[in-house]
């Protein structure tokens, strides 16, 4: 994984007043607060309010304070940060034909991970099991253990229900739907587990890259299957469902009477989704079995693949276009395995894209890569986990709870 992962930036709204000793640490973790006097600050509390509210936070290791020379060469100022040792997050991306695992410190810093290339179609009773050992050994091989653990963050591709923990609607995982995973993770460990669809995590991921510039962003998953992470004002947008995005199941005219893996006709997926791209190099007589052989032979110079990978972004940038001059994103950033050949299919993109939105939402309009490239899954599955158990009520709830 990227060294990039190494710091998660967080978005931190202004404390309240009267913050909370989780308002403290959130303002700790993102490095807007580094010692007492800038709480105080930003707080509005009294140093002695200040220091009541660290008290419990560095008994409960999550906080280290120590001392750092001061630039006036006066008395030294404590230095407050995050304990990146006082606890783990496991973060589990599945995906149709591969799962990727990592282990990693409080602060997002990996310290251990996996890829798993798996046989298409394995449910989650064989696929499981195997996720479950290689989280086993990699813990084992770090020599820690899952008491260790505050949370798991886990992303599926389709609609899922964060909180059953379980897939609603995945027309990729066949067979998961309405099969609880937490149960698989107590085998583990008793954190908390978190789940997300795909694209949303992958959103979630670009906290730590191009969010930090721009507000209005949509994360394009261009890969076996296509959709979107929507960020609008900094926030995710995630629908009335959690179904926002399915943008690979669009309707459009260029897909008109071709059946759809979701088994429906005419869907975006039929013609520009990766699966489809394979299925037709397949039939021209191309050993390609998944997107990503695709990819690596269009950017190796095979003029066909290179063609087909150009013609998915074309079909993507005309079903975009709509939502592109409807929401006036600042960017559109483009992961998923398609990635890896991101100049090809961005020219796609830009053919039908800018030509079909509105000379207002197209006229600073970018066509970005994704930060973390391939590994943007399980960055966005540990920001997913991490902005939950370290949230200021997350915090507050746990430190109530050891008083008890």
């Amino acid at each position: 994984m990227p060294s990039t992962m190494s710091s998660l930036p967080v978005t931190v709204a202004p404390p309240p007043s009267g913050a909370s000793a989780g308002d403290v640490l959130d303002l700790i973790r993102s490095g807007r607060a580094t010692t007492r006097g800038e709480l105080v600050r930003l707080t509005g509390l009294s140093r002695t309010a200040v220091g009541a509210r660290l008290a419990p936070l560095t008994e409960a290791g999550l906080v280290l304070e120590g001392d750092e020379e001061s630039a006036t060469g006066g008395r030294p100022a404590s230095t407050l940060v995050l304990n990146r040792d006082a606890g783990l997050i496991l973060a589990v991306a599945i995906g149709r034909s591969r799962c990727q695992m990592s282990v990693c410190a409080l602060d997002g810093s990996e310290l251990s991970s996996i890829s798993h290339d798996q046989e298409v179609g394995l449910g989650p009773d064989v696929l499981m099991p195997i996720v479950i050992e290689h989280l086993r050994r990699m813990l084992a091989e770090l020599g820690r253990s899952g008491d260790e653990v505050r949370g798991v963050g886990f992303s599926l591709s389709g609609t899922v229900d964060p909180i059953r923990v379980v897939s609603v609607d995945s027309p990729a995982l066949a067979g998961w739907d309405g099969v609880p995973l937490a149960p698989y993770v107590r085998e583990v460990t008793s954190a908390p587990v978190f789940i997300d669809n795909d694209c949303n995590v992958m959103a979630l991921s670009e906290r730590g890259g191009h969010l930090l510039s721009h507000d209005d962003v949509l994360v394009l998953k261009a890969s076996t299957g296509i959709g979107l992470g929507i960020i609008a004002g900094g926030r995710l947008v995630q629908g009335h469902r959690g179904a926002a995005g399915e943008l690979g199941h669009v309707k459009v005219a260029a897909a008109q009477g071709l059946r759809c893996r979701c088994g429906d006709l005419g869907c975006l997926e039929a013609v520009a989704g990766g699966w489809a791209l394979v299925e037709r190099l397949r039939e021209r007589g191309q050993q390609v079995h998944h997107v990503r052989d695709l990819v690596a032979q269009a950017v190796h110079g095979n003029g066909e693949a290179r063609a087909i990978v150009r013609e998915s972004g074309r079909r993507v940038g005309e079903a975009l276009a709509a939502t592109v001059t409807v929401l006036n994103p600042r960017a559109v950033v483009v992961g998923g395995d398609m990635v890896g050949a991101f100049d090809t299919f961005a020219a796609g993109l830009r053919d039908t894209l800018f030509p079909a939105t509105t000379a207002l939402a197209g006229r600073d309009l970018q066509l970005l890569p994704a930060t973390y490239g391939e590994q943007a899954g399980l960055v966005g599955c540990v920001r997913l986990a991490l902005d939950a158990v370290l949230s200021p009520r997350a915090v507050d709830a746990a430190l109530a709870r050891q008083r008890v």
